[in-house]
């Protein structure tokens, strides 16, 4: 059977790439034990890949009111209601890992609103679907809603930054038939041997 290719845009070899972004890439194959496709098929514009890498980093691995699994929860949600296999995949793999629970991501992904959280999470999170799907109807309102969860205007900004991230993502993803590593598919549902 033949694998399908991970992009439908051109993948640079390794050897071709600018030095900063194959650093990047070789750090990230350490670290994971493989190279996540969104690496390589974004390696395909340099400038692109190190201003989106950027703006994920700023926002995915800072100190946060939001824990890492909850900003994963975020894209894990907003990437199932973008129909985003790549990040849904990818993500749910991470969002397993740092939650140390095999279960939350396909919870998360296909209806959190049933998932096993808490009503501070489904609160951020019916805010970050807003952002990601309807943002010219955020409001007063929703602000409000997140305060009364114990929500900082710090939190608010991360919520919906993720969110929109995402979308963008969600869409770059889309757009390219971004392929999901099969690593992914069994990360953080079995316990390490």
């Amino acid at each position: 059977m033949m694998v399908p290719p991970i992009s439908r845009f051109p993948v640079p070899a390794l050897d071709q790439l600018p030095e900063d972004v194959r650093s990047r890439i070789l750090a990230v194959q350490e670290k994971a034990g493989f190279v996540p496709n969104v690496f390589l098929a974004l390696a395909h514009r340099p400038d692109e890949f190190r201003a989106f890498f950027a703006y994920h980093d700023a926002l995915m691995e800072k100190e946060s009111g939001l824990s890492k699994a909850e900003r994963e929860m975020i894209v894990v949600a907003t990437s199932g209601a973008n129909q985003c296999q790549y990040c849904v995949v990818a993500h749910g793999a991470i969002l397993r890992v740092r939650a140390r629970n095999p279960l939350i991501a396909d919870q998360v992904a296909v209806n959190y609103r049933k998932a096993d959280l808490s009503a501070r999470q489904r609160a951020m999170l019916d805010f970050a679907l807003k952002v990601s799907l309807h943002a010219a109807e955020v409001g007063d309102a929703d602000f409000a809603s997140l305060h009364a969860h114990g929500f900082t205007e710090q939190d608010i900004w991360d919520i919906g930054a993720v969110a929109a991230f995402f979308a963008m993502s969600n869409r770059l993803a889309n757009m390219t038939s971004m392929r999901p590593n099969d690593e992914f598919f069994l990360m953080g549902r079995l316990p390490k041997a």
